[in-house]
């Protein structure tokens, strides 16, 4: 981000957004503009619609659905009216991808926690009715179980008490915070459930990092795309799939799919609250401060979700989880009185 152009910006009206200084990249918004993460998307949507009811002097926010690595990738590319003001994540942003965006100019970035998720395992309802652990998942999905070759065809080889049926899961692309948080609270768990992989953390965390999470080619694992609602299609028509995503499209269609226990416990809305459900998670929405005053109705549409994600709130009554109260009182703060992150918060 050339510093003419940041410069230009803050200086410009909340009535019109001109991205000056910068070429081909001239213009004006007078709506909010979100990107990111599939698994936060059903939630924007509905708060943007409550938005939109509630300050008709206002355009309705547009919401894209990008993925959070995507969308974080988009949302620190800069600042001004060409870029988003808010990214959507399934999981914490990244320092790596922070330092991406101080360096595009994006200084000042506004984390808000806006409630719990879980990556619900789920099949059809006359599916294969499996029992998961961190360990089996790992070694059902991983490209090189324990840096030796993936030879798991079939459930039961991976497990002899499991069904005699070829392992078959669908699951969200690298770019998806649903397929970080995987990595980071099913199968890097499993992979360290071997002593030589704990232990190769601390020896080598580049080398940990690739035998713990690549998830394996061969047709095992079957990529469907930011779009969690087509998961839950392709295992409804097949009662031998297993599919992975937010705990959210499990409760929005409980009639037609199942969730699987992980280490017994039920991927349920009490269970992901208390954490005691493995694949429990937070849900972030990260903004530019340097939009707040100058995009009309940014900061109206923040103070939305404060109103939203609370207990018996409408948001929790479509899936979300919402956050602990001390939690839910910090992010309320952060979204009301535009408090940023730095460097080390993320370390």
């Amino acid at each position: 981000m050339h510093p003419v152009k940041s410069v230009c910006f803050l200086a410009i009206s909340s009535i019109a957004l001109a991205a000056c200084g910068q070429s081909g990249g001239s213009g004006s918004r007078d709506s909010v503009r979100v990107v990111g993460s599939s698994t936060v998307f059903p939630f924007a949507k509905a708060v943007s619609e409550e938005f939109a009811r509630s300050n008709s002097e206002f355009k309705s926010p547009l919401i894209e659905s990008t993925g959070s690595g995507g969308g974080i990738k988009l949302f620190c590319s800069g600042v001004g009216a060409d870029t988003p003001d808010i990214a959507n994540a399934s999981r914490r942003m990244k320092l790596s991808e922070f330092e991406d965006c101080q360096a595009n100019g994006v200084t000042d970035v506004i984390e808000i926690q806006v409630g719990l998720d879980g990556i619900a395992f789920a099949e059809s309802k006359e599916g294969l009715d499996i029992a998961l652990t961190p360990k089996i998942v790992y070694e059902a999905l991983a490209a090189n179980p324990y840096g030796g070759e993936q030879t798991n065809e079939t459930w039961a080889d991976v497990d002899p008490s499991l069904p005699d049926q070829p392992i078959f899961v669908y699951g969200p692309p690298s770019t998806s915070g649903t397929r970080d948080a995987l990595k980071e609270l099913v199968l890097e768990p499993g992979c360290d459930s071997n002593p030589e992989m704990k232990a190769l953390k601390e020896a080598d965390e580049d080398k940990h990092q690739q035998i713990c999470t690549e998830v394996r080619s061969d047709g095992a694992y079957v990529d469907q795309g930011e779009q969690d609602n087509l998961i839950v299609q392709k295992i409804e028509s097949n009662p031998r799939a297993i599919g992975v995503f937010g705990y959210s499209y499990l409760e929005e269609n409980s009639d037609k799919v199942k969730g699987l226990t992980m280490n017994g416990v039920e991927p349920t809305y009490e269970n992901i609250s208390n954490f005691s459900y493995p694949g429990a998670r937070p849900l972030y929405v990260y903004v530019k401060k340097a939009h707040i005053d100058a995009i009309p109705g940014l900061a109206q549409f923040l103070g939305q979700w404060t109103q939203m994600w609370q207990n018996d709130g409408p948001l929790s009554k479509i899936g979300l989880v919402p956050s602990p109260a001390e939690e839910m009182e910090k992010n309320r703060i952060a979204a009301t009185e535009y408090t940023t992150i730095s460097a080390d918060d993320l370390k």
